[in-house]
């Protein structure tokens, strides 16, 4: 029997810090749920840690469904749209019409993001803060010119976070969207308001409506930021209230208070 519901005025955020989970007895049971090709996948990654964060991924997408629905972890099947970006089967929703589970991925080192709801688009994305890449080159060249100006505008010892803010943000929308880097980053704007709250607003080209969009950001660890992007049904449509929790697949979970940026 299924140990939660997600009702639809809640979503589910799941965090799963990786490294932690070294057993070596675990690891093979997580090895045993994946399909053919997804084993082929794991062996496929050079270096271990990327290994160990697919492996780990995919114990965790199955776990977290599996206490939803009366499916085994291991009889979960995924598909990808045009996009990339992974779904529930047909195959397991023929066979369970019921199910309206909504999900959504994301991994950075360290840590791995699921995202759960019912009858709503969501994306989720999180983000390693250590990186070292240059963040505000990326920003110059694939932010919206307002983003740009306000970056650029913030202090120095600002920018790494508002890149953050920003990049985050940008992700969770495009991944609910469901068509990745296909939407043009510049087309749509963020704007965080000095109350810390977030809008955006879109070029005419995107034919979408900010109404419809609710946005949250959290910091789970001091190197991590998440950003989940959630699309309403109606204008009038309740915000949903989100419930975070903390899991190892197949072992243990519990709930998980993040601090809302």
């Amino acid at each position: 029997m299924p140990q939660l519901a997600v009702t639809p005025d809640a979503i589910h955020l799941w965090s799963c810090f990786c490294d932690e989970i070294t057993d070596s007895g675990l690891l093979s049971k997580y090895n045993s749920l994946m399909e053919e090709h997804e084993k082929t996948r794991h062996q496929r990654f050079h270096f271990e840690k990327h290994q160990h964060q697919y492996l780990v991924t995919r114990a965790l997408v199955r776990t977290v469904l599996s206490l939803y629905a009366d499916i085994e972890p291991d009889q979960w099947r995924f598909t990808k749209n045009q996009y990339g970006r992974p779904e529930i089967s047909p195959l397991v929703l023929g066979q369970k019409p019921y199910l309206n589970l909504r999900f959504n991925l994301s991994h950075a080192d360290g840590l791995i993001i699921c995202g759960v709801t019912t009858n709503r688009e969501i994306g989720v994305d999180v983000e390693n803060l250590t990186r070292s890449n240059d963040l505000l080159g990326i920003a110059d060249r694939y932010f919206s010119s307002t983003e740009v100006k306000d970056l650029f505008s913030q202090p120095a010892y600002r920018q790494t976070q508002r890149f953050f803010d920003y990049w985050t943000l940008k992700e969770s929308y495009i991944k609910a969207r469901g068509m990745g880097l296909s939407l043009p980053l510049d087309q749509f704007s963020f704007h965080i308001q000095p109350d810390a709250s977030t809008i955006i607003s879109f070029d005419p080209r995107l034919k979408d409506n900010p109404a419809h969009w609710r946005f949250w950001q959290y910091k789970p660890s001091e190197d991590h930021q998440i950003a989940l992007a959630t699309q309403s049904a109606s204008l009038t449509a309740q915000t949903p209230h989100i419930h975070s929790y903390r899991i190892i697949p197949l072992k243990s979970w519990s709930d998980f208070a993040m601090p809302e940026l």
